[in-house]
C-alpha cells in the first residue's frame, strides 16, 4: 500500500492547487463584472456586488483628483497612486493581490516612514503588505477596512539586505514578535521595533497604529509611559506579526469620515484600557459543544455598491 504521508503530502498538494484555481476563478469573474459596470446604468450598478466591483478594478481613476470617500471602512478612493513595488528602503510583498495603492498621502507617509526608520531607527526597511486597491472599496478577501486609501499594514520584520522575488513575496511569512496574546517574545522584539512604532505614531497625520495587546503593553513599558503618541498605538486582534497604520482624512476629501480621535481616560491607554484588552473579556470565548448540529445559518446577502457612498458608483465607471 503507499506510504500514508505521501497520500496525506499528494492531497495537501491537490488541495492548494484547488483552492488557487478558485482564487483565480474568483479574480477573473471579478474583472469581468467590473469591465461589465462601465456599460450600465445607475439603478442597475446599485444592485452589483461591491466587494467584485472592486476587486476586479485593474487600475486607477486618472480623470478625477485624489480623494478619500467615506469610510475606512465603507467607502472607495479616486486618483489613487500606487507604491513602487521597489524603493531605497522598502519592498511591497503579495504582489499578486494588487493592493500597493493609496492616496498620494498615504504613499508619502510610506516613503518617509521607510527612509527614516532606516536612516534614524536602526531599522533596516520596511516590508509593505496591503494598502487600497486601485480604486480602494471592499476586497475579494482578507480586510474590513483599507477601503478609502488611508490604511497601511507594515510587517514586523524587518526588510532583507537583498532583493525579494515574486515568490518569496507571496510564499514568505511575517515573524511573530509575541508568545500569545499576553506576552511579547523577547528573543523576536528589539528596541528597533520600538523606536519604529513611535516614529509612526509620531507623524501628527497618523490617527491610530494597531497592534497585538502585548506590543502595547511593551511599548508602554519601554516609553515609561509617557508620550501623547501612545495615545494612538491601539491594542487590537491579529496584529501580532504587523502593524495597521491609519491616517486622518487629508484636506482634500470633504467626503471622508474620521474616526473619534483616540483619547483614553488616562492620555496614553496604558492603564485599565491595556489591563482590558490583557484580560480575558475582549477574546472569543470557545464555542459550547451542541447536543446535536444546529442548521447552518443562511449567508447574508452580499453588499452591494447601493451601501457605499454613491460617489463610489461613479468612481467604478470613471476612467
Amino acid at each position: 500500500m503507499p506510504d500514508s504521508r505521501w497520500l496525506f503530502a499528494l492531497l495537501l498538494l491537490v488541495l492548494a492547487v484547488a483552492s488557487g484555481a478558485a482564487f483565480a476563478q474568483s479574480t477573473a469573474d471579478a474583472e469581468a463584472l467590473a469591465a461589465k459596470a462601465s456599460g450600465l446604468n445607475d439603478k442597475e450598478l446599485r444592485k452589483l456586488p461591491a466587494k467584485k466591483v472592486f476587486g476586479g478594478q485593474k487600475g486607477p481613476t486618472t480623470s478625477l483628483k485624489a480623494r478619500a470617500i467615506g469610510s475606512y471602512a465603507m467607502g472607495c478612493m479616486a486618483g489613487g497612486k500606487a507604491l513602487e513595488v521597489d524603493g531605497p528602503a522598502w519592498q511591497v510583498m503579495r504582489l499578486s493581490r494588487n493592493r500597493n495603492w493609496g492616496h498620494p498621502e498615504l504613499i508619502s507617509l510610506v516613503e518617509r516612514l521607510a527612509a527614516e526608520a532606516k536612516n534614524k531607527d536602526g531599522w533596516n526597511g520596511l516590508l509593505v503588505g496591503d494598502l487600497a486597491q486601485p480604486r480602494g472599496g471592499p476586497m475579494l478577501s482578507g480586510h474590513a477596512s483599507h477601503q478609502i486609501g488611508l490604511d497601511v499594514d507594515i510587517w514586523l520584520t524587518p526588510m532583507p539586505e537583498r532583493t525579494l522575488t515574486r515568490k518569496e513575496r507571496e510564499e514568505i511569512k511575517g515573524k511573530l514578535v509575541v508568545k500569545d496574546r499576553k506576552r511579547i517574545d523577547p528573543d523576536v522584539w528589539t528596541e528597533a521595533h520600538a523606536r519604529l512604532l513611535k516614529r509612526a505614531a509620531s507623524y501628527p497625520e497618523v490617527a491610530r497604529i494597531f497592534v497585538h495587546p502585548p506590543i502595547k503593553a511593551e511599548m508602554c513599558k519601554w516609553a515609561k509611559g509617557k508620550g501623547e503618541w501612545l495615545a494612538k498605538i491601539r491594542p487590537y486582534f491579529g496584529h501580532n506579526w504587523h502593524f495597521h497604520i491609519r491616517i486622518k482624512c487629508p484636506a482634500d476629501s470633504p467626503n471622508c469620515k474620521n474616526q473619534p480621535e483616540a483619547r483614553p481616560k488616562d492620555g496614553t491607554g496604558c492603564g485599565d484600557e491595556l489591563a482590558h484588552w490583557l484580560g480575558e473579556k475582549p477574546w472569543p470565548k470557545p464555542p459550547k459543544q451542541e447536543a446535536a448540529p444546529k442548521k447552518p445559518a443562511k449567508p447574508a446577502p452580499p453588499l452591494t455598491l447601493s451601501a457605499l457612498p454613491a460617489e463610489c458608483r461613479a468612481i467604478v465607471t470613471a476612467e
